[in-house]
């Protein structure tokens, strides 16, 4: 077995998501911390890994993977004993991809918008525009779910993806059982995984508090 090698921050989203991937093939991740508050991602060892000074990055014996879609599918394909996670067929692969790129370009892109302020720029407060957006795509996250998972009625890396992002944003910015039913279903199935409390559970659960709190400390300086 390879000696599996991220760099990451329990905190981030994207890195949750590698992380579940690995649990869920049953591999070891030996990990190093990168604190992008403290400006490791920033440091010429970590920039001549990762250029764009993004995490997660895996090193798997010298290989170097970027983009967190991009590691999960990589681990997939290398160590998974079968494609469920990321189907072979080209019409289910193709919903996976979908569902990854909803992720980036929708759930994680406004999850971004609307943390940053308060995480990079000292602002103490939400616009109301940014949390009508962020409910927005609470809305076609709903929409979406017409299985059990969101690309069909099995799990795979999409939902890992999704998760990561919706369980950080939705103690931040309030997601209404009443109104998101199908997604609190979807998130009930996925906390029967047995290593979900572990991976995701606490980090996502931490990371609304912590934009919480320094939103407070931003509004004192």
């Amino acid at each position: 077995m390879s000696n599996l090698v991220l760099y990451t921050l329990h905190l981030s989203p994207p890195c949750r998501a590698v992380e579940l991937t690995a649990k869920a093939l049953g591999l070891e991740l030996e990990q190093k911390t990168i604190n992008l508050l403290t400006g490791d991602h920033l440091k010429p060892e970590f920039v001549k890994l990762n250029p764009q000074h993004t995490i997660p990055v895996l090193d798997d014996n010298g290989t170097i993977i970027t983009e967190s879609h991009a590691i999960m599918i990589y681990l997939v394909t290398k160590y998974g004993k079968d494609d469920s996670l990321y189907p072979k067929d080209p019409v289910k692969q193709a919903r996976v991809n979908s569902a990854l790129h909803f992720e980036s370009g929708v759930l994680f892109a406004r999850m971004r918008f609307t943390f940053e302020r308060i995480l990079f720029f000292g602002k103490s407060d939400i616009p109301e525009d940014r949390v009508e957006y962020v409910q927005k795509s609470y809305e076609l996250l709903e929409d979406t779910l017409v299985d059990d998972f969101v690309a069909g009625p099995t799990m795979t890396i999409a939902d890992f993806s999704c998760i990561s992002t919706v369980s950080s944003i939705m103690g931040v910015v309030p997601l209404e059982q009443s109104k998101h039913p199908r997604i609190y279903a979807w998130i009930d199935r996925l906390k029967q995984l047995p290593y979900y409390e572990e991976v995701n559970g606490g980090g996502g659960t931490d990371l609304g508090k912590f934009v919480l709190a320094k939103k407070e400390e931003n509004a004192k300086a």
